[in-house]
């Protein structure tokens, strides 16, 4: 191989699986309100809520808007015929019961379709409802947040182990083969997984070497995918923003899932809203009642827990936003948009967001000398805007 360039950055490998085309899905107990904040974040009628548990039988999906300033003003900008914003795609997943990894409820069916998913919005319920039953007979949002988090950690164990088991088999064959080896020095880090595991730790709040990154992305573990914690409140406490629950979740959150976001949310104000007929009226009940929809901001949180960002085509034909995984070079961005361009790249020509929004056109960044030719080693930035020269065809 051809030595690496001096000062040239070296690509890391993520956590969690390699591609754009991740997936969050909704997760919590049941009748929490995950398939009505589906309903809401979709605004379409693919969710199935009802007042009894396991509602949602399979993952409902769909693809959610992505909110984005940036783009609006790239149409702004350009006037096109054409215009095709980011997306993402949800599910709303059957609601957990404890003993799920047993195979109690919906367990194995709940627990697979996590596994499927990239990234966890876990929904926890603070409000009282005499209509709406607990599955629990009670909101006591830390118990139902010890539930999922024990359902998760109890089935990776058993996941951790039975990898574990198909390793010492490699490993029991004996010599001093090079597979033999690794598979002895993985056999001691998947050891080192399922006592953290015991210990109740979350993989996905760890630190981990590049190396234990791969092995780890090999097992598919739920508690390695990252997580936004949706705090359910009544309409009431979400537009005063105070509810007696929420001082021991941040407490919680903080020993049990560190780092990662708490955003408090009204899954039944979402509905309402959702349920307005236009964007004027919504905007005026969210000025009287002096609170706006969390959804945009959870949208953009969960992007960026996936380590998403956002390239740009432009044009009169069209503006376009591409979602792309942090650390994608030009030609696997030119591969999202046509399989064609990322075998034949021949090089990009990047503009940078602000710098045409600052000078106002293309004839203008280039005549400030803004507009950069980039080869196969530029690692696409957020917000850069591309023209790809190929082989077969230019795509802008």
């Amino acid at each position: 191989m051809p030595p690496k360039k001096k000062g040239a950055q070296e690509k890391p490998i993520l956590l969690g699986r390699p591609g754009n085309n991740l997936k969050s899905g909704i997760v919590g107990l049941a009748n929490v309100g995950k398939s009505t904040f589906f309903q809401a974040i979709t605004r379409c009628p693919l969710g199935n809520p009802a007042n009894y548990p396991f509602a949602t039988i399979e993952p409902e999906e769909a693809r959610v808007i992505v909110p984005s300033p940036r783009f609006d003003k790239l149409v702004e900008l350009y006037k096109p015929k054409s215009e095709v914003p980011a997306f993402m795609t949800v599910y709303d997943i059957a609601g957990l019961t404890k003993g799920a990894h047993a195979g109690e409820g919906l367990g194995n069916n709940f627990l697979a379709n996590i596994r499927a998913v990239d990234a966890i919005f876990q929904m926890v319920r603070c409000f009282d409802d005499a209509d709406i039953i607990h599955i629990n007979d009670e909101v006591n949002p830390v118990a139902d947040l010890d539930i999922i988090k024990d359902e998760l950690r109890l089935k990776d164990i058993e996941f951790a182990q039975k990898h574990l088991e198909g390793i010492e088999k490699i490993t029991k064959r004996g010599g001093q083969s090079l597979e033999v080896k690794q598979k002895k020095e993985e056999a001691e880090f998947v050891k080192k997984i399922i006592a953290m595991l015991e210990e109740g730790k979350r993989l996905a709040n760890q630190t981990w070497t590049q190396k234990e990154v791969e092995i780890i992305n090999t097992m598919l573990l739920l508690t390695a995918k990252p997580c936004i914690y949706l705090i359910n409140l009544s309409e009431r406490d979400y537009i005063r923003k105070k509810n007696k629950h929420l001082l021991k979740i941040k407490e919680w959150v903080d020993t049990n899932s560190p780092g990662d976001l708490i955003i408090p949310i009204s899954v039944s104000l979402e509905e309402k809203l959702a349920n307005m007929e236009t964007d004027d009226e919504r905007d005026a009940y969210c000025k009287e009642i002096g609170a706006v929809s969390a959804l945009p901001k959870i949208i953009v949180a969960m992007r960026q827990k996936l380590d998403l960002i956002s390239f740009f085509t432009g044009g009169p034909d069209e503006v376009r936003e591409w979602t792309i995984r942090r650390w994608y070079t030009a030609p696997q961005a030119a591969g999202t948009i046509h399989t064609d361009l990322e075998r034949t790249f021949i090089l990009a020509q990047v503009m940078k967001y602000e710098d045409l929004v600052e000078l106002g056109d293309e004839a203008s960044v280039k005549a400030g000398g803004k507009l950069y030719t980039k080869g196969k080693d530029y690692f696409v930035e957020d917000g850069d805007i591309l023209y790809i020269k190929a082989g077969e065809g230019k795509a802008r």
